[in-house]
């Protein structure tokens, strides 16, 4: 559903056998200013999503490889687990600096 933005589990561009949870920024068809990426703006191509870490520049995401294929979408974290003194629910939110610049009507 457009709007709603959480934590994914996504297979590794690079590594199929790696899992990465991201937050997910952008939807098909979303416009997106990037963070270091090879292009300023990037428009989410049909079948793709952007998907980025809490730590902008230190977090291996679409920054890095580009707009993710959603074949590569694994599940939807809801929870932190580890360690104990981290344990809560996830909250779906997009940070405000993120949103992207333009949505394609439905």
């Amino acid at each position: 559903t457009k709007g709603v933005l959480c934590q994914n589990s996504v297979e590794s561009p690079r590594n199929p056998e790696q899992k990465i949870i991201k937050r997910v920024i952008a939807l098909e068809g979303d416009i997106i200013k990037t963070i270091g990426y090879k292009k300023k703006y990037v428009k989410i191509p049909h079948g793709h999503i952007w998907v980025e870490g809490d730590h902008h520049g230190h977090s291996f995401d679409s920054n890095a490889f580009g707009p993710v294929s959603l074949g590569l979408l694994h599940a939807r974290a809801t929870h932190i687990l580890w360690p104990p003194q981290r344990w809560q629910k996830l909250q779906s939110m997009l940070p405000p600096e993120r949103k992207p610049l333009q949505r394609e009507q439905e």
